[in-house]
Parts: C-alpha cells; structure tokens; sequence
C-alpha cells in the first residue's frame, strides 16, 4: 500500500466513524413517549424507607428514581418528587441538592425543587407529584 492509499483509507474510516457517531447520536423523534415530556399519570406508589433500595432517601440531600419519579429529600429534610425526565427533551434529571435543583446534563437545563424551569432550554414546568410519610413509608401520589 502507498501512502495515498493509506491516507485515503483513513480519511474514509474517519469519515465513516464520525457518520455512525453522528447518526446514533440523534434522537429519534419517536423514541420518547408524551409521558417522557410530561412526566407518568396516575402515580401512586409507595417506598419502604427500611429497605436499603431506599435507603438514599434517608439523608438530607439523598435521591433517588422509582416509576418514572424521581424523589427526593432535600437539605431541609422535606420530601419532593418529580418527572424523571427533562420536559425539553425527555433526558434523565439529577437532583443537585447542593443547589436545590433538578439538572439536566444533556442541555443544562434547571428546574427548582417545586419543579419550574430556572434555566433554559426547557420552557415547560416539571409535573410534581404529592408526597406523604407516614412511619417508614413514603407514598407518592398524583
């Protein structure tokens, strides 16, 4: 092989590995379902606090994702739970208890912790969803 077969033969492996990133990268307009934007309906479930599945939501600041929820306890030790995912494009939120925030590390987008937008892209509030402990159990509801 000559060196202009070979550089032509990497420039096309280049081209052809840049291609199939870009194309696995875009996101398919039908991948996400209207639940995905808008958070689940009808949520009603409940998180036992003994187990160690949840044992995140026993400390301050401590998160994490149940049917499509995400719950929280925030620095005050109240509990919050919203959609899992970003109302601008339906990728998976953090819960950043640091700021009292939920992030979207796909776009940068904020929420607060009553699930309104503090920073673009999202223009589309979080649907929130109702919280009620009793003992070790934590239910949340619509």
């Amino acid at each position: 092989m000559d060196r202009k077969d070979f550089l032509n033969s990497i420039g096309m492996s280049a081209a052809a590995f840049a291609i199939l990133n870009c194309v696995g990268c875009k996101k398919d307009s039908n991948s996400s379902s209207s639940a995905d934007m808008t958070g689940p309906t009808g949520v009603n479930f409940t998180l036992d606090l003994s187990l160690a599945a949840n044992a995140a939501l026993l400390s301050n600041g401590g998160s994490l994702i149940s049917n499509g929820v995400i719950v929280a306890k925030t620095k005050g030790g109240t509990y919050i739970a919203v959609q899992r995912s970003c109302t601008h494009e339906s990728y998976t939120l953090t819960y950043q208890s640091a700021n009292s925030r939920f992030y979207c590390p796909n776009h940068g987008a904020t929420f607060s912790e009553s699930g309104t937008v503090t920073n673009g892209p999202a223009t589309r509030s979080l649907t929130v969803y109702n919280t009620q402990l009793t003992g070790n159990s934590l239910k949340v509801y619509s």
